[in-house]
């Protein structure tokens, strides 16, 4: 059913007007507006290398044909549930894709199955920082390093946040991070490769010095994207795009192709004003994040300021998640179904893998949820995403639970 009327958008980040001038302005000089940036993000992360690219998925596809010039391996392990883009890029730049399976409470890989998966052609494992959930990385870089792995951070979802002091996306041997809509910080689209150490920088350098820039028809294109973009991503209009089913506005869609191309000189003029956008979505992501956990009475897994890029649920059943999440779209509050399927049951990626189970990821898969926390979402919409869920349905997290390290997902 069709609704009309104020709806929350599952995702969205911070661009005014303002940046869409600073978008113009860069178009004059978008060599400059891109190396500027660069500079920025070098600076801001304390890494020597910084590229910008097309989109994260490019980011990540061109890390990894990076990675491929300085080894003869070409298995590149990645959890059973994650973004489809990731095992896109991997194809896209020519290895295989190997799963390993996930534990719910963490989104973080199952480590004994991660030392059983890794073999002597193993390239290199790409941790994840879903929803900005910290993955492991000091576990996993003794882990990688000690067989002769590179360690890849996803931290396309996390970008800004701290972990002991550290930003996620620097302690690896190569990071990334994303522009798209919906992400901490956006261009419309876009991304960046991050690495410190010298032997990968300069492979990385080698090859992402020779992509093309976009086509001037490109450039106006997204250009007109992103206009349409700060309209329509208001909880007042959204309504209109997510009505529109030929869109496919919150679908999961598994990349048939991904574009290597350098960022544009418009949208590097979009980012513009991307530490003060980071600083201040990242803060928004803390608060709102922090005032549902209350109103669920759960625990966050790092206290009451972290900045989920969406807060993850685990409904007690495939059924509960489906009467909840059908109660959001009802009242347009913005609630996802995060990624529906294992990577091992894509469609378009059959044939990639063997017949393994991955439980914890099918787990996820079928009972997980996530709620919006970006800067559209007022107090009347977290008083209503609280009552959409039964009361008392909250249990209290178990000791074992408590422990845990990074424990993001909270059961109802």
């Amino acid at each position: 059913m069709m609704r009309i009327g104020r709806t929350l958008p599952p995702a969205a980040a911070l661009l005014g007007w303002r940046d869409l001038s600073h978008a113009l302005s860069a178009m004059r000089s978008p060599d400059r507006a891109v190396r500027l940036r660069e500079e920025e993000i070098q600076k801001h992360f304390g890494v020597t290398y910084a590229c910008l690219v097309s989109s994260g998925t490019a980011a990540l596809t061109m890390a990894l044909i990076a990675l491929r010039d300085l080894s003869e391996r070409t298995d590149v392990i990645i959890p059973a549930f994650t973004c489809y883009s990731v095992p896109a890029a991997v194809l896209t730049a020519g290895l295989r894709p190997v799963l390993c399976d996930v534990e719910p409470s963490t989104f973080d890989f199952d480590y004994a199955q991660l030392a059983t998966t890794l073999t002597d052609n193993t390239l290199s494992v790409v941790a994840h920082h879903l929803f900005g959930v910290p993955a492991d990385i000091e576990r996993l870089r003794a882990l990688c390093h000690s067989r002769g792995v590179f360690l890849v951070e996803d931290a396309a979802q996390a970008m800004g946040i701290r972990v002991d002091g550290e930003y996620l996306g620097t302690k690896g041997d190569v990071g990334i991070f994303s522009f798209g809509r919906g992400k901490n910080v956006t261009s419309g689209s876009g991304g960046v490769i991050i690495a410190q150490r010298e032997a990968v920088a300069e492979a990385l350098d080698r090859r992402c010095s020779v992509l093309a820039d976009p086509s001037l028809a490109r450039v106006a294109s997204e250009f007109l994207r992103v206009m349409v973009m700060a309209a329509f991503i208001r909880p007042n209009l959204y309504w209109l795009p997510a009505a529109l089913p030929f869109l496919r506005l919150g679908e999961t869609i598994f990349p048939a192709k991904v574009a290597l191309q350098r960022l544009s000189g418009m949208q590097a003029g979009l980012l513009r004003s991307w530490r003060e956008h980071l600083s201040q979505s990242n803060q928004i992501r803390s608060d709102n994040a922090a005032d549902l956990s209350r109103r669920l009475s759960v625990t966050p897994p790092r206290g009451h300021s972290h900045p989920y890029l969406r807060l993850p649920i685990l409904a007690t059943s495939p059924a509960q998640k489906k009467r909840i999440f059908a109660m959001s779209r009802r009242q347009g509050l913005g609630m996802s179904v995060a990624y529906p399927a294992t990577i091992d049951q894509v469609p378009q990626l059959k044939g990639h893998f063997d017949s393994h189970l991955y439980p914890g990821a099918a787990k996820l898969a079928e009972q997980l949820l996530t709620i919006p926390t970006h800067h559209w979402v007022e107090e009347r919409d977290r008083k209503a995403i609280a009552n959409c869920f039964p009361i008392g349905a909250v249990p209290p997290l178990s000791q074992e639970q408590s422990a845990t390290s990074f424990e993001p997902v909270h059961h109802v």
